[in-house]
């Protein structure tokens, strides 16, 4: 059974960074804890990929770290994981608001700032690196005395949550982006046998 963050330890987690974090941490955690993205998917999402309109983010590529290529893109994990899910309208304005903030630092650096149409980015602009949430997320859960439990533990509680509050299996599979039910039900047996 995964150690994933309870209902009340996942608002209160939410509710400390929206109080504390800046911005790009703001939208990352959220879109981990209401989308239940993987994070190379969050990583690698760009502006183009969400839709402002409809209020949907599309994952069509991961952002992934390795010794020999560094931060690199890649594609999504399965064929399933290519996905269009439903963002809130809070977050939307995060998005909106991580934009604008973007776009000033640009100004300001000029020619130091390295353009991209990346959401997560480093203070000048290029990918951010994937174990930079990880480290980020550890030392400010130590800061305010929260249990840390990583970052999947927010994808293993949105499903979680979602089965025992009765959300169908095929409706969380595909939202989590496995390529079959089987999967969404091996992980998550003792949720289904708990909503049972």
């Amino acid at each position: 059974e995964k150690d994933i963050y309870s209902l009340e330890e996942l608002q209160n987690i939410l509710k400390k960074i929206d109080e504390k974090a800046s911005t790009d941490y703001k939208v990352f955690f959220n879109l981990l804890a209401y989308c239940g993205v993987r994070r190379g998917e969050a990583l690698g999402l760009e502006y183009k990929d969400i839709d402002f309109k409809n209020n949907t983010v599309s994952i069509v590529r991961t952002s992934n770290y390795s010794v020999e290529k560094g931060v690199y893109t890649d594609t999504p994990k399965t064929k399933s994981s290519y996905r269009q899910l439903q963002l809130q309208s809070f977050m939307i304005e995060l998005i909106k608001n991580l934009r604008k903030e973007q776009q000033a630092v640009a100004e300001k650096l000029g020619d130091l700032w390295v353009e991209n149409d990346r959401l997560f980015r480093t203070w000048d602009g290029k990918p951010m690196h994937p174990n930079t949430p990880y480290t980020w997320l550890e030392r400010f859960c130590k800061r305010e005395g929260i249990a840390f439990k990583g970052l999947h533990s927010f994808r293993h509680s949105v499903a979680t949550h979602a089965i025992t509050n009765g959300v169908d299996i095929k409706t969380v599979s595909s939202v989590l982006g496995h390529s079959q039910t089987s999967t969404t039900l091996n992980i998550y047996t003792h949720a289904v046998q708990k909503a049972n």
